[in-house]
Formats: structure tokens, sequence, C-alpha cells
């Protein structure tokens, strides 16, 4: 009997999985975003294999040398080298991979409160409503970046403090969206269908509620992602962020001000590659919004 009845679904599952595709397909600003994502995500997990040199190593006598185009350049360095020698290919290729760790685990922990703040809200209403609201309202009142310079500065910087700050300051967002998202589902005929069935409210928030407002979560978490990293590099760059010798992109832009009238790339460099890590993920997260959202299946 479960043979029998298995094989519908597997098909249902199989054209529901072609559609997604086709519609993935058509999208081509999320082609574009998504490959140019993963461009960034496989030059960060293979650093170690394509760095030529250690990102840390530093050569006082090859200090400021330009990339391979310029005429004193060389293909030992091919993008140049740093005031202090080490090597800046090196350094941006070990930098995507603090961009993304900062990017996944910052969204990971304000996306977790946020969520679930917003789907108690939403879903429950009264009381717990109230409360919600009030607590954004709070944190909407404190400034992100103020908030973030003045705890950093109290209790110190690295990398993981950088991470839990703007963690515990990011969640609004995700919050406001959910709690919007979980309203107007709430009310739903497959809602009161589950209701009516005896499902309990657990399942019937995570199994009938979330999913159904995933593309919501999807495009907060990518903006939050792209704002996370953007904070994290302004942190830096005031010297409040991620800390040397870390290849920080912030923190190069930061070591390379002082020289931004006579070697320009060492500006231009790191911060060309934020920019596109950045649009990538706001291209990506957008286009996948378009490619799941319920309304749009068909």
């Amino acid at each position: 009997m479960s043979d029998a009845t298995s094989l519908p679904l597997a098909s249902s599952d199989i054209t529901g999985g072609r559609r997604l595709l086709r519609r993935a397909l058509a999208q081509k600003s999320f082609l574009f975003g998504f490959g140019l994502l993963v461009l960034f995500i496989v030059l960060a997990l293979l650093a170690p294999l394509l760095a030529p040199h250690d990102p840390y190593l530093q050569n006082l006598t090859a200090r400021n040398v330009p990339p391979f185009w310029y005429d004193k350049g060389n293909w030992l360095h091919p993008l140049g080298t740093d005031p202090l020698g080490r090597d800046y290919l090196s350094r941006l290729l070990y930098g995507a991979r603090i961009s993304l760790i900062i990017g996944i685990s910052v969204v990971a922990i304000a996306g977790l409160i946020g969520t679930t703040m917003g789907l108690l809200a939403g879903y429950f209403g009264g009381r717990i409503d109230m409360a919600v609201t009030f607590m954004v309202t709070t944190r909407l009142a404190m400034p992100v970046i103020l908030v973030a310079l003045a705890v950093v500065a109290i209790i110190g910087s690295s990398l993981w403090i950088v991470i839990l700050v703007l963690g515990l300051l990011k969640w609004d967002r995700f919050a406001v969206v959910m709690r919007s998202a979980t309203q107007q589902v709430r009310s739903l005929d497959y809602i009161t269908a589950a209701q009516a069935s005896g499902a309990s409210t657990t399942r019937i928030i995570l199994r009938e509620v979330l999913p159904n407002i995933a593309p919501h979560l999807i495009v907060v978490a990518t903006l939050e992602a792209a704002s996370a990293i953007l904070l994290e590099a302004a942190l830096s760059f005031l010297g409040l962020g991620v800390q040397p010798p870390l290849p920080s992109w912030g923190l190069m832009v930061s070591e390379a001000k002082a020289y931004m009238f006579f070697s320009f790339w060492l500006i231009a460099l790191p911060g060309t590659a934020l920019a596109l890590l950045i649009f990538a993920i706001n291209l990506a997260g957008d286009g996948l919004r378009d490619v799941i959202s319920p309304e749009k299946r068909n």
C-alpha cells in the first residue's frame, strides 16, 4: 500500500523540482548573483590551495609592490604587496573567508532570535505580540553602529566578539518581517485545517507556517548578511573590528588609507571585492525569493 502511494508523491516532487529549476534558469539576475556568490565561496574554501604565499608572512624588502599590470609589477605577487610586504592576493583570498564567516554567523544568530520572536508574536498575538513589539521598538531606538562601537570598545574586539555583538543587534528586521508574514498566513484555510485535525501548535508553526513564509526569511537573511559584512568592514576600518594580522577587507582598506594617493590598488582591490560580494548576495537572495515564492508556483 505504501509503495503504491509513494509513486505519485515522488512524481509530484520531481515535477515540482523541474518547475523550480525552470524558474531559476529564467532568472538571469539570480543566475549571475548565485554564480558570483558560489565563486566567492569556492575561492574562500580553496584559499589554502590558491594562495601563492602565506597571507601573514612579512617581507619588508618587497613592500608596496604594484600588481602585475604595472611596469614594476611581477607575477611573484600578481596583485602586489601591502606596506608590510605581505602578498595581497593571498590576503584577499583569506579575507573572503572572514567576510563569509561573519555574514553566515551573524545571520544564524540574528535569524534564530528574530524569527522565533516574530513567529510567536504573529501566531499568538495578544500579550506576546505586545512584548515582542516593545522589544523591537526598544532595539530600533538604539543605532546598531553606535552600540556596536561602544560594546566593542568596552569589552575588546576580535572576530568572534564582532560576530556575537552584531548577531545580538540585528534581529529586529527578522522579527518585524516574520511577525507580519505570520499574521497574514495564520488565518488561511490550511492553518485552520491543521488546527481542526488536532495538530500541535509546534507542528503547525514549524510545518505549516514557517515553510510558507520562508521566501520572506530568505530575503531578510540576504539583506542582513550583506549589512553585517559591511558593518564588520566599517568596524575594522575604525580599528574596533577584526584585529591584525587577520586579513579582513575592511582592515586592509584601513591599513592602506595612508597610501591611497601613491598605491591606489591597496584600497581599490579589497573595496572592489567587498562591493562584489555584497552585490552577489543581494542578487542571489532577491532572485531566490522569486524562484521559491508560493505566489509564483504554477
